[in-house]
């Protein structure tokens, strides 16, 4: 064999070692390097709307430490998966989890620069979170997490899925942080319930922790809601809030059309797969991902960067 031939094959062994193990199970982790600022960033980007606005933002700055809190809850039981498949998902989730929070960070930063309190709320999020780590089992905090990737799957799929819903985020980089994003939960929603089947299955405690957690997640929301529209003088705008409130929770609103898909989660045999959408995705894929996708070129100046720093 010639030397030419030998650094070839190396040269290409060495590129297989580098695909990431959740590559290898269609979850992938993308680093994207979003920048953000507030003279490119629309600071009311969602249908021009305050208080929308400032609810996606108020989700948003859930996601830094909530994340960290699902990789934690889903490494702790890293130890006692024996499936390889499995381990690999569980490989890709913990990846994209850390970009997601990567990400969010870079737009929350963007938040404080238009006045909102987007770093004091992720800070007052990680000592609640804190807490619930230190004062409840493990088996609840992987059950909590179960319960959460269930609410991130489903309001990534309307978001996927819903054209109109999509054409109300009028700022493009922010579109595309939301839209990536909501591919890549729903590329892994099936990961943490399967860790959960494996290491207990236990139907009480799974459909016990959906209700505290709900509690939580809203009432958390609620205040980080409030906290934002004081910080931009908008919290007594009654009208505007009041149809914000009726487009998330009204008749026919976002979280209300949810409802069955929620409702779901409280049936013994139920599993995240049962949302069928593969076909959804292998869409989204080739619209951010493909050869002309929205994030293709973004991507791959990423990993350069990431590869320059590497060497």
């Amino acid at each position: 064999m010639t030397t030419t031939a030998s650094t070839t094959i190396a040269s290409g062994q060495a590129k297989a070692q580098k695909v990431p193990l959740g590559a290898t199970v269609n979850i992938p982790p993308r680093r994207l390097d979003f920048q953000f600022d507030d003279k490119t960033t629309a600071r009311y980007f969602y249908d021009n709307d305050p208080f929308l606005s400032a609810f996606w933002l108020s989700l948003s700055a859930l996601f830094p430490e909530g994340e960290a809190f699902f990789v934690d809850s889903v490494r702790h039981y890293r130890k006692d998966i024996t499936d390889g498949k499995l381990k690999a998902q569980v490989a890709g989730f913990i990846g994209q989890e850390a970009m997601h929070s990567k990400e969010h960070e870079a737009w929350n930063e963007m938040g404080v620069k238009f006045g909102y309190p987007t770093d004091k709320l992720d800070k007052s999020l990680g000592k609640l979170l804190g807490l619930v780590q230190k004062r409840t089992p493990k088996i609840f905090q992987l059950a909590a997490t179960v319960c959460l990737e269930h609410y991130t799957a489903i309001i990534a799929e309307q978001l996927l899925r819903e054209d109109e819903h999509q054409e109300k985020i009028l700022d493009e980089a922010t579109a595309k942080l939301w839209l990536w994003h909501a591919l890549e939960e729903n590329e892994h929603k099936t990961v943490a319930y399967d860790v959960y089947e494996k290491v207990s299955g236990s139907y009480a405690i799974r459909a016990g922790a959906m209700i505290p957690t709900t509690v939580i997640f809203f009432a958390v929301l609620a205040v980080f809601q409030a906290r934002m529209l004081a910080s931009d003088g908008r919290l007594l705008q009654l009208k505007n809030n009041w149809q914000g409130m009726k487009f998330l929770f009204g008749r026919k609103g976002l979280f209300t059309k949810l409802a069955p898909q929620y409702l779901d989660f409280f049936k013994r045999d139920f599993h995240p797969s049962q949302h069928d959408t593969d076909a959804l995705l292998d869409e989204w894929r080739e619209k951010l991902f493909g050869a002309d996708g929205m994030l293709t070129e973004q991507h791959a100046q990423a990993s350069q960067r990431k590869g320059k720093k590497a060497h």
